[in-house]
C-alpha cells in the first residue's frame, strides 16, 4: 500500500524534505526568571482547578506555553500573574468542555457497596488551610521545628543541626507543638 501523503516533517532537515521550518520564538530571559519565581504559586492555582496533581502540571504547562507565545504582546509585565491565571482558567474550561462523557445505563451501580468514598478535594484543601493557620499560630521556634520535621521531612538530628540545637530540644519542642495542634479549636472538628 503506497501513501500519497507528502514527507513527514521532523525538523531534522527542512531543506532536504521541503518541510517548512518550525516557527521560532525569541528567547525571553524575563520569562524564564518569571517562571522560576512564580512557578510554585501558579502550580497551586492549577492544582485548585483540577483534582489530579499531574493534570495540574499539564494545565500549568499549557498556560505557560500560551503566555510564552504572547510574551511580546503583554504590555504590563506587573500583571503577569493575572494573565497566567486567566490562561489557566480558560484552558481548564476548554478541557472541561471537550471532555468525552460516557454514560451507560446499567442495573448495578459501579460504586462498591459500602465502600469508602474518595476524599473530597475541597475538604482536603480546607483541612490543609486550617492546618497551616494552626501551624502559623505556633511560636516561631516550634513552628520552625514542625515545618522542618514534617513538611521538609528532615530527621530529628538534621532539624537539630539546621537550628543549632540539641536533638532533645527538637523532640521536646515538637512534642509541645503537636500538643498545641491537637488542642487547636479550628482543627477539633476534623477529628
Amino acid at each position: 500500500m503506497t501513501s500519497t501523503a507528502g514527507p513527514v516533517c521532523t525538523g531534522a532537515s527542512t531543506a532536504a524534505t521541503g518541510c517548512p521550518p518550525y516557527p521560532s520564538y525569541p528567547a525571553y530571559p524575563s520569562f524564564t526568571s518569571y517562571v522560576r519565581a512564580r512557578g510554585p504559586v501558579l502550580l497551586r492555582t492549577a492544582r485548585s482547578l483540577t483534582a489530579n496533581p499531574c493534570d495540574a502540571e499539564d494545565l500549568l504547562q499549557t498556560a505557560l506555553t500560551k503566555t510564552y507565545v504572547a510574551w511580546s504582546r503583554i504590555e504590563d509585565h506587573r500583571a503577569l500573574d493575572g494573565y497566567v491565571r486567566r490562561a489557566l482558567v480558560n484552558t481548564r474550561t476548554s478541557q472541561w468542555r471537550k471532555r468525552k462523557v460516557d454514560e451507560f445505563a446499567c442495573e448495578e451501580l459501579p460504586e462498591p457497596a459500602g465502600g469508602v468514598a474518595e476524599p473530597d478535594p475541597a475538604e482536603q484543601q480546607a483541612l490543609r488551610d486550617a492546618m497551616w493557620r494552626a501551624v502559623l499560630r505556633l511560636p516561631d521556634r516550634q513552628r520552625a521545628m514542625v515545618v522542618l520535621r514534617y513538611y521538609e521531612d528532615l530527621s530529628e538530628a538534621q532539624t537539630a543541626e539546621v537550628l543549632g540545637v540539641s536533638v532533645g530540644t527538637v523532640k521536646s519542642a515538637v512534642s509541645r507543638a503537636l500538643g498545641k495542634l491537637r488542642e487547636d479549636p479550628e482543627l477539633s472538628p476534623v477529628r
